[in-house]
């Protein structure tokens, strides 16, 4: 009698478990998704916030919500203004592997190059997806490196994302509308890393679509020399229009001038009107055009984070370039310049600065 109600336990328990699997199963299948932002700027960067944001926007509007379905984990690096050493970002890099590595999240998201470089390079062909925002290096120069991508079309291995196309052709066709006699500008850049990948980016731009202005590429390596330089052009007669490039740059003393600080200083001391490379720059007091939509880029990565939760591979993503540019204008600016921008043009622009 024993052994035969033991049994009839056993059995009862097996077909309950049996009952109740399919329940698990489905808990186990809703189990919130992970992601893993990692940005090479610090917190509220005006290039590193907007991309983190259209990120989160992105996502969201693709069903996860953060804390509901979706556990968003961020980290930033700081490697522009602090951090800014191959040594520093080599260690940021190590920190945010070794989080990365305890979270195992199911997406990394890198926003700009040192975040690319130090996280995501580190990670190839690991059981980690990966995408990158606003990345300024050419993806065949990194592949030349470390072997990560077949083609744009299909990278087939674990990382795929956004590069950052300036849309530079379009920016200088809407300045020779407001200026139509423009036909020399300067390109200013730093001889930093992301600085040299803007210019690369800048030829390969106009190598696919010309424009009637002679362009004149400057690179500065310090502070004192950049602004020696905005001053000699600012000068010039024969200059129309200026293209700042710099983001970084370390005066004599080693001290850092991050890109807020670099605009601010060249709106006060210049008295040539600036096309931003970022669209928020106008905010800062650039006169404005054509600028990359830096959200909107981040939009964009947002979506293939999302393809890949949905269950999508990276690796079978193509690599897209960002597809939105802005207008923007500061009209305090083209005052104090003396410039006046046609009516048709600002009623098409997305914000107008005063």
């Amino acid at each position: 009698m024993g052994k035969l109600f033991v049994f009839y336990l056993t059995v009862c328990g097996f077909l309950l478990c049996m009952s109740f699997s399919p329940f698990i199963a489905l808990a186990a299948s809703e189990q919130p998704k992970t992601i893993f932002i990692v940005s090479s700027y610090d917190s509220d960067d005006l290039c590193g916030f907007p991309q983190y944001h259209g990120v989160l926007e992105a996502v969201a509007k693709a069903g996860f919500k953060d804390g509901e379905n979706i556990i968003i984990h961020t980290y930033a690096m700081d490697s522009k203004k602090t951090n800014n050493t191959p040594s520093l970002i080599k260690s940021q890099g190590e920190i945010v592997l070794a989080k990365i590595k305890d979270v195992h999240p199911d997406v990394v998201v890198v926003v700009d190059d040192n975040a690319f470089g130090a996280v995501a390079l580190k990670l190839v062909d690991s059981d980690v997806q990966i995408v990158f925002s606003g990345l300024n290096g050419q993806p065949e120069d990194y592949n030349d490196t470390i072997k990560w991508m077949d083609s744009r079309q299909k990278p087939g291995h674990n990382i795929t994302g956004v590069i950052e196309k300036l849309h530079f052709v379009e920016a200088f066709k809407v300045q020779k509308k407001i200026m139509p006699g423009l036909t020399k500008a300067v390109i200013i850049s730093d001889d930093s890393f992301t600085g040299k990948a803007v210019i690369k980016q800048i030829h390969r731009e106009l190598s696919e679509e010309s424009v009637d202005i002679a362009f004149e590429f400057k690179v500065s390596s310090s502070w004192e020399s950049y602004k020696k330089l905005i001053l000699k052009i600012s000068s010039d007669p024969s200059v129309g229009t200026i293209y700042p490039a710099a983001t970084l740059l370390k005066d004599k003393n080693g001290v850092t001038h991050d890109t807020a600080e670099i605009i601010r200083w060249t709106v006060k001391n210049s008295r040539k009107p600036e096309i931003p490379i970022n669209y928020s720059f106008a905010q800062l007091g650039m006169l404005g055009g054509a600028g990359v939509d830096f959200i909107s880029m981040g939009r964009q990565a947002g979506t293939l984070v999302a393809l890949i939760l949905n269950g999508h591979k990276a690796g079978d993503l193509p690599i897209e370039d960002a597809k939105r540019y802005a207008f923007v204008f500061n009209l305090s600016r083209a005052k104090e310049l003396g410039i006046n921008i046609p009516s048709d043009i600002l009623m098409a622009s997305d914000a107008i600065y005063r």
